[in-house]
């Protein structure tokens, strides 16, 4: 569900935004789980008790291309992170979680610009405190908005990769075929640009699977999306409009109540408006995202 921030699940974000800076300079399937018949209830919910440490992997690719004035211009950016989450038991009804990031690394080249790629070296080892709902919403990641860096000439927050990095699960227990909405919002500031994404998705269970020797349930979300913004690039005011879909499968282990991966494909289409310039320009963006469990206690 996220475009790609540096950080977790698909969202379109952090190339999108490279994007909107140029274009102002510019003017494993595995078998099902023996014994878990398709007309089986799940009851999905994080169990994360005090002490229980999670280490998860991200990577994701995203390849932009936009019409300038008759000139075609391609962008192309990879992230990749990895972050440990570790329960500090319940805060009332929900989950406490004190997040590490362990490393991070991103690259960004564009065929007017060259390379772009960002140093993010200053963000290894930061700390903050997030709120998780057991059904997988993420209630505050406020203090993720401290922990800043640069990336395409503007200065970003991290917050956003993390306000929709858990799959949010059903209220109630489900069986194959049920299906379950997945909404929710994410604002990207980035200075004299502001970005609102907004994405209204359905999930599906498909199935239940053993990965890793943990038997899961298998998800599929469609996923669809509008995003808007405006902003001000060297005099010029702008505003953008776009709308996204695709597909992300994820695994959430029913017993250990534990998020296990994700993979994810979307597409994005938008138009930049420079009204000075008497100028529209169109922009698809493709990704793909990966995120995987990679240590546990």
């Amino acid at each position: 569900m996220k475009k790609n921030a540096l950080i977790g699940r698909s969202v379109p974000s952090v190339a999108l935004a490279a994007l909107i800076v140029l274009a102002g300079v510019a003017l494993q399937a595995t078998p099902t789980v023996p014994g878990t018949p398709s007309s089986a209830t799940a009851v999905l919910e994080y169990k994360m008790p005090a002490g229980r440490t999670l280490t998860y992997q991200s990577k994701s690719e995203e390849t932009q291309v936009m019409e300038v004035m008759g000139q075609s211009m391609d962008t192309h950016s990879t992230n990749s992170s990895t972050v440990t989450f570790k329960s500090k038991g319940p805060k009332d009804k929900n989950l406490l979680l004190g997040v590490t990031l362990d490393e991070m690394a991103a690259s960004l080249t564009s065929s007017a610009a060259g390379d772009m790629s960002p140093d993010l070296s200053s963000l290894k080892g930061k700390t903050f405190d997030m709120v998780l709902s057991p059904l997988g919403s993420e209630v505050d990641v406020a203090a993720a908005e401290a922990i800043k860096y640069d990336y395409a000439g503007a200065t970003r927050n991290i917050s956003s990769g993390f306000k929709m990095f858990f799959p949010d699960l059903p209220d109630k227990p489900v069986k194959v075929g049920d299906t379950w909405p997945s909404n929710a919002g994410v604002d990207e500031d980035m200075g004299e640009m502001k970005m609102r994404m907004d994405f209204k998705n359905v999930c599906t269970l498909e199935g239940f699977e053993t990965v890793d020797g943990m038997e899961c349930a298998r998800v599929s979300t469609a996923v669809t999306g509008t995003l808007t913004g405006s902003g001000n690039q060297q005099g010029m005011d702008m505003t953008f409009a776009g709308t996204t879909k695709g597909k992300e499968t994820w695994y959430f282990a029913m017993k250990e109540g534990l998020f296990i991966k994700s993979t994810s494909e979307t597409t994005t289409e938008m138009s930049i408006d420079v009204p000075a310039a008497g100028m529209t320009i169109p922009a698809t963006a493709t990704a793909k995202s990966e995120v995987k469990l990679t240590a546990k206690q």
